[in-house]
């Protein structure tokens, strides 16, 4: 049973103060996601089974918010309002440090304690390098480990590896496989030369191709071309939805009214509910506002909408954007791949949360994390000028 409209949680005036506190700061947590008033409440629920009765200025552990928080609560979002008040103890183990012991136990004698070394750094970072994400850690050891499988048939120790040996291991490997490879080999060197596991980087001057610059992030040129170019309501929207929702073309051709919720600031795109930031709600409000000034009896359900497709219920045609945008140097997938590459690096290249925000596969998440890895690594070049100027193994 939803609560009445205007009821208010007890808990934001409860006489706890970290709980009237907690529950005051995920009602405005909420708004500003996006969060439906019903998962609101929930969140104070939960927050309330944690506080109300706990010692001023105890802090809740992690695995206590996973044990003892209603079902109808989500624990990463009670965890979030905790943590942004500083009462939040992580106290769970991460399960990436069991992977690493795991997968590196299985590697030749030889090898196992110096890549368990590079990757425990990865991790955890240093005074010289910062950490990497979870996924970042997955992609490097998965390129360096056939490698080595491969080196242990003549080599017994990492320090016997040599260049030719480096050279020869990529083998067919090309693109973007080729360049994490060799960003990831040169990473492991770099570490083990620091740390005196080797006597001398045979990876130093290994290098790969260049990316596809189709898949690099858009230059301030590329992006100022788009702001120049944009000047109809519908450019606004278009590039809006492609540049902060990573909605395609076909996905946005189909988009109805129905697929719009805007007093709760959600967005459908493709069958997956999205959150509308500040932009794109702002452009939609305008674009809407335009519809309805332009064409206030039209049938058509569909939000962008034409003077051709306005008096029918079909979708603006294939060629709209061609005519809109293509015409201009506008390419809407450049633009789309440019907001997946950029949450990439954001979220250190970690391929389920760009699945889950952009409702893309596993696989699509993966290739975009991948690209991720290659950038943050940095070019060959650039790795060897931080290693001669600061002695840095890891960007």
């Amino acid at each position: 049973m939803p609560a009445p409209p205007h009821w208010q949680h007890p808990a934001l005036a409860s006489a706890s103060p970290a709980l009237r506190a907690a529950a005051g700061r995920a009602r405005e947590l909420g708004r500003a996601h996006g969060w439906s008033r019903s998962t609101i409440l929930s969140a104070i629920d939960g927050l309330t089974v944690l506080l109300d009765g706990r010692a001023a200025g105890e802090r809740v552990a992690l695995t206590e918010v996973r044990a003892r928080i209603p079902r109808h609560a989500s624990a990463p979002r009670v965890a979030e309002v905790l943590a942004g008040l500083g009462m939040l103890e992580d106290d769970t183990v991460p399960a990436i440090r069991p992977w690493i012991d795991r997968r590196t136990g299985e590697l030749p004698p030889g090898f196992a304690a110096a890549v368990r070394a590079w990757l425990l750094v990865l991790l955890d970072g240093d005074r010289r390098a910062r950490p990497r994400s979870d996924a970042t850690i997955h992609v490097y050891f998965a390129a360096v480990r056939p490698l080595i499988e491969h080196w242990s048939a003549d080599r017994g120790h990492l320090r016997e590896v040599t260049a030719e040996d480096i050279r020869a291991g990529p083998g067919k490997l090309r693109g973007h496989r080729l360049r994490t490879t060799t960003a990831a080999v040169r990473s492991l060197f770099r570490f083990a030369k620091k740390r005196g596991m080797v006597f001398a980087d045979p990876a130093r001057r290994l290098k790969a191709d260049s990316p596809d610059p189709s898949l690099l992030p858009m230059d301030d040129t590329a992006i100022r071309a788009v702001e120049q170019a944009v000047a109809t309501p519908a450019q606004r929207l278009i590039v809006t939805l492609a540049a902060v929702q990573a909605a395609r073309w076909a996905a946005i051709r189909d988009l109805t009214l129905n697929d719009l919720d805007l007093p709760n600031r959600r967005i459908t795109i493709a069958g997956h509910s999205q959150r509308l930031g500040e932009i794109t709600y702002r452009v939609l409000r305008s674009w809407l506002g335009h519809r309805r000034a332009a064409w206030p009896h039209t049938p058509n359900r569909h939000v962008l909408i034409s003077g051709q497709t306005a008096h029918g219920t079909g979708p603006v045609s294939r060629r709209y954007a061609d005519w809109n945008l293509r015409r201009h140097g506008i390419g809407i997938e450049r633009i789309r791949r440019d907001r997946v590459l950029h949450e990439a690096l954001t979220a250190r290249a970690d391929p389920l949360h760009l699945a889950m925000v952009f409702g893309i596969s596993q696989t699509t998440a993966s290739r975009y994390a991948l690209i991720a890895c290659d950038l943050l690594a940095g070019p060959p070049g650039q790795e060897a000028a931080a290693q001669d100027n600061d002695g840095g193994y890891e960007r």
